[in-house]
């Protein structure tokens, strides 16, 4: 096999691995042959040599593949590497257990908004996303947050994939969207009700490392139920004394 074939190779076992989402976790080799449009032969091959490294598993009951318990090896070793999620993690612990709601930590991965850390609700009905869960840029609090701190080719080039409507109240518009990206910037928070899931609050502020770049979001997510009036004012000064909290910690100077 030449050099080429071995990048090709690694390149397609990387994508079968990307396959397997928070909402897709198991899959059959033809499910993966007909999403990569890899011959099923192809597939099989890679299958065997990461299952043989422990990077999948396979399922005897239903044939179908699933994530590795070796992948949790590389999750720890990214985890203990990354030092914004060490040192966020007290204040959002300290957050979630003050308001009893869902929070997160999130920063931009390919034109996504990816999740890095998760302090779950202490209700019995929770609103959480899980870490390492991709969502849309354009309609979640984190999303728009960061999307407000990026400059302009940024901006450009991640609206031009199309603006999807997840609700009646997604935004659409792209000239209103950027319109309102001026606005969160001017706030220095965002505050979203019902855009991506109905009947859902999100608050995001920005965290700032020592060089003021905006390289984070910490966000408070629940039901508008439970977050409106006084109690979503309130969650928002907090949401905010949080990522100023963290940003201090990360060498920010205010």
């Amino acid at each position: 096999m030449n050099k080429s074939s071995n990048l090709s190779s690694v390149e397609n076992a990387l994508k079968l691995l990307e396959c397997f989402t928070v909402d897709d976790t198991e899959k059959r080799v033809t499910e993966i042959s007909n999403e990569l449009g890899l011959a099923k032969s192809t597939v099989s091959r890679l299958l065997k040599t990461l299952l043989n490294q422990g990077y999948v598993k396979k399922n005897p009951e239903n044939q179908k593949y699933s994530l590795g318990n070796k992948v949790l090896t590389l999750y720890s070793a990214l985890m203990s590497n990354m030092e914004i999620v060490k040192e966020a993690h007290p204040y959002l612990e300290e957050l979630a257990k003050e308001t009893s709601e869902s929070v997160q930590l999130a920063e931009l991965d390919n034109k996504k908004v990816i999740y890095m850390e998760q302090i779950k609700s202490s209700f019995p009905i929770q609103i959480f996303a899980h870490i390492g869960r991709v969502n849309p840029v354009h309609c979640t609090s984190s999303g728009k947050l960061l999307l407000a701190y990026q400059d302009f080719q940024t901006i450009e080039s991640i609206l031009s994939n199309g603006l999807e409507k997840f609700t009646p109240y997604t935004i659409t518009d792209e000239n209103k969207l950027k319109k309102e990206l001026l606005e969160i910037r001017d706030l220095g928070y965002c505050y979203i009700e019902n855009e991506f899931i109905d009947g859902i609050v999100s608050i995001a502020a920005p965290i700032r490392d020592y060089n003021k770049n905006v390289i984070a979001a910490v966000s408070l997510v629940g039901p508008i139920q439970r977050i409106n009036g006084a109690k979503a004012q309130k969650y928002i000064n907090r949401v905010v004394q949080t990522a100023k909290d963290i940003s201090y910690s990360m060498g920010y100077m205010y």
